[in-house]
C-alpha cells in the first residue's frame, strides 16, 4: 500500500519543499488549500478521504504574518490558523483509519522578546501581545482534540531559511548596501535550515513514543548584527548600512509590515529534539547560509 501524507495548507514556502521530499520517499502527497487543483478547505468529505490511513498529517496553513496588523488582517491571521485546525480535528475524529501522526505548526515567536536567556520548551517564558495571542490560541485549537489513535505534535517553527521565503528580502538587503544591523542589532534571531526542518518530521515520526510540544530551531541562534555580518559576508560585500529603529517603523509602513519580524529577539532552542538524539545538518548559521546561497554565489 502507497504511504500518504496530506500537507493542509501545502501550497507555501515549507509546503512547496516538502511536497517533492516526500514524494521522493515513495510517499502519496495530498495538499489541502484555498488555490484551485487541490483538496477544497470547504470539502470535509474530501478531506476524510484523504486523512484516511495516511501515515502523516501536517498542517502549515495560515495566513502571513508580514502584513500591517490592522483589525481584518489580525482577525484573518487568527482565523486561517484556528479555523483549518478544528477542520482538520474534527476530519480526524470522522476517519475510520486516522493519521498515525497530527504535525501543526506553530511559531517560536510564543516565547517573550529575550535577550537575556534562551527559551526552551521546558523553561520558556510565554511572551504578549497579538502574535502570542496568536500562537496560543492555535496551540490550544490544536491540543483540545482527544485523539486516541493519532500522536500530535505541535512545532515551534523558528524562522525557516532555504531558497526563497525569507531570504529573497535579506539578501535585497545587503545586495542594495543596507546589510547592516537592522535596530539595536542585539535582538535574537533563531532559525532552522529547511532540510532540518524536513528531517526533524521524519525524525518524530519515526520515534513513535514522542508527542507534544517541541521547539524546531537550530542549537545556536545569533545576533541580528551576527546574522547580517553573516549575509555580507557569504555575498562578498563588505559594506552594510545599518537600520535604525525609526527608518525600519518607517520603511514598515511602505512596504505594509510590521517591525515586530526582525526587532523583537527570539532566543529559542531545540532542547527537547536535542535531548531526544537529533541531530542537524546545518547547525551553524555559516553552514546553512553557504548551502543556500552556494549557486548564486
Amino acid at each position: 500500500m502507497v504511504k500518504k501524507v496530506v500537507l493542509a495548507g501545502g501550497t507555501g514556502f515549507v509546503g512547496q519543499d516538502f511536497a517533492p521530499r516526500f514524494e521522493k520517499l515513495g510517499y502519496s502527497v495530498y495538499i489541502i488549500s484555498r488555490q484551485p487543483g487541490h483538496i477544497s478547505w470547504a470539502d470535509r468529505g474530501a478531506i476524510v478521504e484523504a486523512l484516511e490511513g495516511a501515515a502523516l498529517l501536517i498542517n502549515l496553513a495560515g495566513k502571513s504574518v508580514n502584513c500591517r496588523y490592522t483589525e481584518e488582517n489580525r482577525r484573518i491571521i487568527m482565523d486561517s490558523r484556528t479555523e483549518t485546525t478544528h477542520i482538520l480535528g474534527e476530519a480526524v475524529l470522522a476517519c475510520t483509519r486516522p493519521p498515525e501522526l497530527w504535525i501543526n505548526s506553530s511559531t517560536a515567536t510564543i516565547y517573550r522578546h529575550a535577550e537575556d536567556r534562551p527559551m526552551t520548551e521546558k523553561d520558556g517564558e510565554i511572551g504578549s501581545g497579538f502574535s502570542v495571542e496568536v500562537a496560543k490560541a492555535w496551540e490550544r485549537a490544536f491540543f483540545e482534540f482527544e485523539l486516541p489513535a493519532t500522536r500530535q505534535i505541535a512545532l515551534r517553527i523558528a524562522i525557516v531559511l532555504g531558497k526563497g521565503g525569507v531570504m529573497e528580502p535579506l539578501t535585497n538587503l545587503v545586495r542594495f548596501g543596507l546589510g547592516g544591523a537592522q535596530g539595536a542589532g542585539t535582538q535574537q534571531f533563531s532559525w532552522i535550515h529547511i532540510e532540518d526542518l524536513f528531517r526533524m518530521v521524519l525524525f518524530l515520526q519515526e520515534q513513535r513514543q514522542l508527542e507534544g510540544v517541541f521547539n524546531a530551531s537550530s542549537p545556536h541562534p545569533v545576533t541580528n548584527r551576527e546574522l547580517m555580518a553573516s549575509l555580507r559576508q557569504q555575498m562578498g560585500i563588505r559594506v552594510g548600512l545599518p537600520s535604525p529603529r525609526w527608518m525600519l517603523e518607517l520603511g514598515a509602513i511602505f512596504i505594509r509590515t510590521e517591525t515586530e519580524l526582525v526587532l523583537k529577539s527570539r532566543w529559542v532552542i531545540p532542547d527537547r529534539m536535542e535531548r531526544e538524539g537529533f541531530t542537524f545538518t546545518y547547525a551553524t548559521l555559516e553552514a546553512a547560509l553557504a548551502e543556500i546561497l552556494q549557486p548564486t554565489r
